[in-house]
């Protein structure tokens, strides 16, 4: 068991953040987020990416962060104040296990979703020589402290030839007072050798048994995970426990939601064009900037966030819908950097406070380096439902992440005006990297 104190990240960070040179020559200071304390919470570096963050709304001070190669957890009983890696995560019975997401089911229960293989098929074209695949979830009674030994399949694909590989779920709770409250949902993406397709399962006893797997997009994408498939699903429950979800097809991202527990789905529509969100910067081949929605509990306000480069470098964006996803308001700028000065903000994560109703969005910035090569992590704030977002350096030490694979995504929770996150850092010149966990505490600043 490694515990990992945090109290000493804390002196340093609460320093104020030196002014920066922006691009024109003048010095600007980003703010340190109010109450920020950070801490690694992977083993030695090495190959840790992707991480997912949730707090229990049952028990506040109950965090948990997964990651992977191969899924990992680590869990917090403080408010994030210490943290501890899990023992026995990752599950035996496959070679590698990753693209994880974590939740918190409506009676405290921790669910990991993971996607578990032996061997990917072609590179960029995963349906293409791969072995059995699947996902699957790992449940903690405990707040991630133990895991059930049991592998739950939502959908396993036996070793054939072009064997269909299943890739990015991301997993979804109804902690709502609606009829289907305690359902647990996922949707991902299903490469084929001729196409990709939005699947979905759910599951209405706590994780398990899932439905058949169906499809719910009756538009396919190309067969390729480097432009025009199907990526990048995400979802967010209301209050009334209407069930949203969003992801990315080209230049556009797509909306629907489903009234019924997840029976039935509305059909989709594009709700906003984007350039590109499938894109390369300086140092990473990969940096996606594919959706997030999230709902706001106490009114039913829904926000999607994305990264694109309509502007020319990479910028965070977010639209608002007061009204169930009928009309959305015009893109705002997250990220509060000059325009057009050729830092690029990336890998954005959006969380919804349910308390507070705030709005928090974190992301890579590359703001403070003329080059646009090394990066700190942002948490941008909104507390008026959107219209502007205020910045927050979370980290205050750049990292360049060149030759390290940095995964698709970070992750963001928030309760209670207290925010948690998770990210990839590659903290040396070694091509490998650590998870770090960031708290922020809105709520001691006001």
């Amino acid at each position: 068991m490694i515990m990992v104190r945090m109290e000493k990240f804390a002196v340093l960070l609460l320093i104020a953040l030196a002014a920066v040179p922006s691009l024109d020559g003048q010095i600007k200071a980003l703010p340190v987020a109010p109450g920020a304390l950070i801490a690694t919470v992977s083993p030695q570096p090495g190959n840790w990416t992707e991480p997912s963050v949730a707090v229990n709304p049952l028990r506040p001070n109950q965090v948990v962060v997964v990651f992977q190669f191969t899924a990992q957890a680590s869990y917090s009983d403080d408010g994030g104040l210490s943290w501890h890696l899990a023992e026995a995560v990752s599950p035996p019975q496959f070679r590698m296990s990753g693209d994880v997401s974590t939740v918190f089911d409506n009676k405290g229960n921790v669910v990991l979703g993971f996607i578990a293989f032996d061997k990917l098929g072609t590179f960029n074209y995963w349906g293409h020589g791969a072995t059995r695949n699947g996902i699957f979830i790992k449940r903690s009674l405990d707040g991630g402290h133990t895991w059930e030994p049991d592998l739950r399949a939502v959908s396993a694909q036996p070793s054939a030839p072009n064997v269909p590989f299943e890739d990015k779920p991301y997993f979804v709770a109804d902690t709502s007072k609606s009829p289907y409250a305690g359902n647990l949902y996922v949707g991902w993406t299903r490469w084929t050798l001729t196409d990709s397709r939005m699947m979905f399962s759910r599951s209405t006893d706590d994780g398990v048994s899932w439905s058949d797997p169906m499809e719910i997009s009756p538009v396919r994408g190309l067969p390729r995970d480097d432009n025009g498939a199907l990526e990048g699903f995400d979802g967010a429950v209301a209050p009334d426990g209407t069930l949203y979800a969003v992801w990315a097809l080209n230049d556009h991202i797509v909306f629907t939601s489903s009234r019924d527990g997840g029976k039935t789905f509305s059909s989709p529509t594009d709700i906003v064009a984007t350039a590109p969100t499938m894109f390369a910067v300086e140092g990473m081949d990969r940096a996606n900037g594919f959706p997030q929605i999230a709902a706001d509990a106490r009114n039913g306000s829904i926000y999607v966030t994305w990264s694109d480069y309509r502007h020319g470098d990479l910028d965070v964006f977010c639209i608002v819908s007061a009204n169930r996803g009928r009309t959305w308001s015009s893109p705002v700028r997250v990220n509060d950097d000059p325009l057009h000065n050729g830092a690029d903000q990336f890998f954005q994560w959006l969380a919804v406070d349910p308390v507070s109703g705030a709005v928090n969005v974190a992301f890579y910035d590359r703001r403070q380096d003329p080059q646009n090569r090394t990066q700190i992590v942002v948490l941008a704030r909104s507390v008026d439902a959107g219209k502007t977002f205020a910045n927050y350096a979370w980290t205050t030490t750049p990292f360049n992440p060149e030759g390290a694979f940095m995964g698709d995504y970070i992750g963001l929770a928030a309760w209670g005006n207290r925010v948690y996150g998770a990210w990839a850092v590659k903290p040396g010149a070694e091509a490998k990297t650590i998870v770090q966990a960031g708290v922020a505490d809105f709520e001691q600043a006001h």
